[in-house]
């Protein structure tokens, strides 16, 4: 089942995309797509209100609407570094024994379409195709690898974009580079993890200005989704919402010879990844 939120910013309605594209409304089950909607077996109450006949198709009006992210105010976005083997080549990084952690602010999260705002004084504005990973159940020091996609909800196309010289020259951490407004467009929808077979046999591709820049699978992660979902419970509890971003593959400006084609004001992104959708973002200024 694909969960997506439409509407003018701050003021998204939740609705659910059936196999056809057709849009029905979920309002009456739910006001937002949050996490104690996932946590209360809100897509399973969904699918089953979809399969009565039971949710009111979407007006004609909600055609065109903005796509806003597909959940709405995360708890926190956890975001797993040098994850790709190939990516960890291109930058001249060592491939990681041990996941690299940083953190998102909630706050910086777009819907897909929405522009990016190239921040000032930015000279290194770099793209970053992403699974991201929905938790639907309280992930808190699991036992096993094994037991960790039961406590996802599901998946979704992240853009982890990032400011490169705020990132590694401006003070030794990652979270100014991270953090600018405008920094994670997501979705546009959400793919309930049933839908979902193998997280680890997924395509990602990205082009700047029409031209393919990132052509890779989510079978090249150092750590699987799973893995990831485990190791994260070792040190903080997941909660239902939160969001994981798991890591890039290669293709991106940082990797490139100089000069790096780092973005610029008026350059478009475009952003899939099999069965997750698509993204197109135009970067304006700051």
């Amino acid at each position: 089942m694909q969960l997506v939120r439409l509407g003018a910013a701050g003021d998204e309605r939740p609705f659910v995309r059936a196999g056809d594209g057709a849009l029905y409304d979920l309002s009456g089950l739910t006001a937002d797509i949050t996490g104690a909607w996932l946590a209360g077996d809100g897509p399973a109450r969904a699918a089953a209100a979809l399969d009565a006949g039971e949710l009111p198709a979407a007006g004609p009006e909600a055609a065109g609407l903005r796509v806003g992210p597909p959940i709405a105010a995360p708890g926190k976005i956890v975001c797993i570094g040098m994850n790709y083997r190939r990516h960890a080549e291109e930058t001249g990084a060592a491939v990681p024994s041990e996941p690299v952690l940083f953190m998102k602010a909630p706050d910086v999260i777009v819907g897909p379409h929405d522009d990016v705002l190239i921040p000032r004084e930015s000279t290194s504005t770099d793209w970053e195709v992403e699974l991201g990973v929905v938790i639907g159940k309280q992930a808190r020091y699991l036992d096993r690898v094994e037991d960790a996609l039961a406590h996802v909800a599901g998946y979704v196309l992240s853009n982890d974009v990032s400011e490169r010289e705020f990132q590694i020259h401006r003070g030794g951490q990652w979270d100014k580079g991270k953090n600018c407004e405008t920094f994670n467009p997501l979705g546009p929808v959400l793919v309930t993890a049933d839908e979902v077979p193998d997280p680890q046999a997924l395509g990602l591709r990205t082009w700047v200005n029409a031209k393919l820049v990132q052509d890779s699978k989510t079978s090249d992660m150092v750590f699987s989704v799973a893995e990831i979902v485990h190791y994260l419970s070792q040190f903080m509890v997941l909660r239902p919402g939160d969001l994981i971003n798991t890591g890039t593959p290669e293709g991106v400006a940082l990797g490139q010879p100089e000069p790096k084609p780092y973005l610029r004001e008026g350059d478009v992104v475009e952003l899939e990844i099999d069965g997750l959708g698509r993204q197109r973002q135009t970067m304006g200024q700051a």
